[in-house]
């Protein structure tokens, strides 16, 4: 019901629009009355395909405001190419093409605004009680558990539990004990029906696995979505991608979209358009910064570091210099209060201005504009004898920016923990690569720049 209310909805929002560009901007000497009813109608049957394609999610559970805003974009975008394809075609097209362009922009606008709101209701609803969906669970394995608090906790998600069945009940759980896993399979053997409600997650071990194809089969045939949850003790903690040599499956470590060579080249052409563009700011500021940093701090503009690149490479990063010229330049981090920064360095490394000559890097192919950042090579050598899993974010080529950057996890290092966590979000950058990642790592970086961050020292 609410994807059919949304989808409803955009149709109404849509045909508020274009009743406002008839109004306005269709003049009757330009546009007769025919030719605006073909309008509508065309702009109508876009929709429709469009929807139909890229329909709204806010319903699901499991989605993130940054699928929403992929699903937007998408949709707005295959409404407006519609719609034109289908004005040339009936051979009225004159002058629409910057007339579907216009409204494109601002539908997409307010579907950001509708689905906020949409999307606020929806979880309003769920913290109610309605909307919901109810779960039973199978086990008492620690992965059970983590599942159990991340529904609970976030109750926009709507889950109710019905309770739990383990042959070793649990002392602290916050939820119901419906009985052992014995009594359980001896009361479906029996012919009892007992309800699991809408989805059953079960956790034990695979040398069950008779039992575990019983209770799925049991939820087949109640029309019960059946998961099966791994136990801890039996999952490689490793995130492995399947895939297939002929008929055999095999699973390998750190696949990443980046390994695509269309993904390469979308990426590339993005960074080297970005990188053009940044340049020519670079050079509109470069005097200025060149008198600044020369009257408060003697020595070059540009500081030049080698740093470790893709596979491994070492590679010659630019920056403008933001400390005075010092021997221990390659070996230590930079600190909140250090003595070697001036006035002037020290606001550009706050407003990220001291990294713009690595755009540079980008246009030349030995940086990404959004990556893993790359590390003095002094880093490398010590935090790859620490880190296990150190030398993996080598796999794609570093960023001027990147995801650990923006989450919390930027500047000096000062426990390992902190590169621990620098490194485990620059793997997950790389398994979960889209464009629309980046973008919104930009887009957090744009927000640190105007909203200082914390860690910008």
């Amino acid at each position: 019901m609410i994807l059919w209310m949304v989808t409803f909805g955009d149709f109404m929002l849509l045909a508020a629009i274009l009743f406002f560009f008839i109004m306005e901007f269709m003049k009757p000497n330009e546009w007769s009355w025919e030719n605006k009813r073909i309008f509508i109608i065309i702009n109508m049957i876009a929709l429709l395909i469009a929807e139909w394609k890229f329909h709204t999610i806010i319903h699901k559970r499991y989605v993130s405001a940054g699928q929403i805003l992929q699903t937007i974009c998408y949709l707005v975008l295959t409404q407006a190419i519609v719609s034109y394809l289908l004005m040339r075609h009936l051979m009225f097209w004159t002058g629409a093409g910057w007339l579907i362009l216009s409204i494109a922009g601002i539908f997409y606008v307010v579907l950001l605004v509708a689905r906020l709101l949409e999307r606020y209701l929806v979880k309003w609803l769920r913290k109610l009680g309605r909307n919901t969906r109810s779960v039973t669970l199978v086990g008492s394995d620690q992965e059970l558990r983590r599942i159990f608090e991340r529904m609970r906790n976030e109750s926009t998600m709507g889950y109710r539990f019905r309770g739990y069945y383990s042959d070793t009940p649990l002392d602290d759980a916050q939820i119901d004990y419906l009985g052992s896993l014995q009594g359980l399979m001896a009361d479906i053997e029996e012919g009892k029906e007992p309800d699991f409600g809408d989805e059953l997650f079960v956790s034990i071990s695979r040398k069950e696995k008779e039992i575990v194809r019983k209770l799925s089969l049991y939820c087949d045939k109640h029309v019960t979505q059946f998961y099966f949850v791994p136990l801890s003790v039996e999952t490689l903690g490793m995130n492995l991608q399947r895939e297939y040599i002929h008929d055999i499956e095999v699973f390998t470590t750190y696949g990443t979209p980046l390994q695509n060579p269309v993904n390469r080249l979308l990426k590339r052409v993005v960074d080297i358009l970005l990188s053009l563009i940044a340049l020519v700011i670079i050079g509109i500021m470069l005097p200025f910064v060149y008198l600044i940093v020369k009257l408060q701090s003697p020595g070059p503009l540009f500081f030049k570091q080698l740093r470790t690149g893709m596979d491994g490479k070492d590679f010659t990063c630019y920056k403008f210099r933001s400390m005075h010229v010092n021997e221990d330049a390659d070996k230590l981090q930079a600190t909140k209060d250090d003595p070697r920064k001036f006035p002037f360095g020290n606001f550009m490394r706050k407003m990220n201005i001291d990294e713009l000559p690595q755009f540079w890097n980008v246009l030349i192919g030995d940086m990404s504009v959004v990556g893993p950042r790359p590390h003095m090579l002094a880093h490398t050598d010590m935090y790859s004898k620490q880190i296990d899993q150190y030398m993996v974010r080598h796999f794609v080529k570093p960023g001027v920016t990147g995801w650990a950057q923006v989450t919390g996890f930027r500047g000096e290092t000062k426990e390992l923990w902190q590169m621990e966590e620098r490194v485990k979000r620059d793997i997950w950058y790389m398994e979960h690569w889209s464009c629309w990642l980046d973008i919104r790592i930009l887009w957090m970086t744009f927000k640190q720049m105007i909203m200082h961050d914390k860690h910008a020292y």
